[in-house]
């Protein structure tokens, strides 16, 4: 029998359903373990600009249709848009059961105020150069799938897996410019706005940590991703924490049975058709 973790909030974001570089099968385990009240998707879980119709496998079938089981289970799942799910944003404000489609949030936890939010708003390539940051992202992609191959060859050697994009991001400085700028924005901003936690995703940096200035201070937490990191932001007895796939040593015993046998048709059937508890009860849902 499972034993799975409660957790009253777990927030994932930058999981890009659809490409390559997504590492869903580490997810699915991560999600089968856990049972918490709240579920925070923070953007781009979906890549709809490199959405391709011709790779869509069914491990990443697998997770939309967990994720609506647990919806279907009690669990309230809240999906923040992101940027590479922006068409989303048409359908901001939409509750369908326990999932729900926000641009933004903000929640009492415990008499703390927490903002969440994906954070593409604040890159600045992105909102003046939306054509380059797109092309960027297909680069990102091909160099994961590069990624994939060198950390096969890797581990049949018995040797560690290796990131690329990671060890070019820390290796440039004008990178860790852009991300140290990034979250002093942020920051900034939160302590304005008296927030005492600031929640993002966007560029794939899982981070917790105090930010200070003049006007007070706040707590930065980013829930990095599962293209490289293979992290998320758990919430649980007043406190936050950073869960990290690759160090969890029971990780590797949790395996996902309940939809290993079914076929790809039945998972986008599944996931057509989101069923209520009742039989006769059906609604659309995509």
């Amino acid at each position: 029998m499972k034993i799975k973790r409660k957790l009253e909030i777990a927030v994932i974001s930058d999981v890009h359903l659809g490409t390559y570089g997504c590492h869903a099968k580490q997810l699915l385990t991560y999600l089968s373990s856990i049972e918490p009240k709240k579920l925070i998707l923070n953007g781009d879980i979906i890549d709809i600009w490199q959405f391709n119709k011709r790779y869509f496998p069914k491990p990443h079938l697998k997770i939309i249709k967990k994720i609506m089981d647990m919806a279907s289970n009690g669990v309230e799942i809240i999906y923040i848009t992101g940027n590479h799910d922006e068409m989303l944003r048409k359908f901001s404000g939409t509750t369908i059961g326990k999932i729900s489609i926000v641009d933004k949030l903000v929640l009492n936890l415990h008499g703390k105020k927490a903002w969440f939010f994906h954070g593409d708003v604040f890159d600045v390539s992105i909102q003046n150069a939306k054509w380059l940051a797109k092309f960027g992202g297909y680069g990102y992609d091909l160099l994961t799938l590069l990624n994939r191959l060198v950390n096969w060859y890797l581990e049949k050697r018995g040797k560690e897996r290796y990131s690329l994009s990671k060890k070019i991001k820390n290796g440039v400085k004008g990178a860790v410019k852009y991300i140290n700028d990034y979250e002093k924005v942020i920051s900034d901003l939160a302590i304005e706005n008296d927030y005492d936690y600031v929640i993002c995703g966007h560029i794939h940096q899982p981070k917790m940590e105090y930010k200070e200035n003049k006007h007070g201070k706040t707590m930065y937490l980013n829930s990095g991703d599962w293209v490289e990191n293979f992290t998320a932001l758990e919430y649980q007895f007043k406190r936050w924490k950073i869960y990290n796939f690759n160090k969890d040593k029971l990780a590797p015993f949790v395996v996902d049975e309940e939809h290993e046998d079914m076929k790809a048709q039945d998972l986008i059937a599944a996931i057509t058709i989101f069923k209520k508890n009742s039989k006769d009860s059906k609604q659309s849902f995509f």
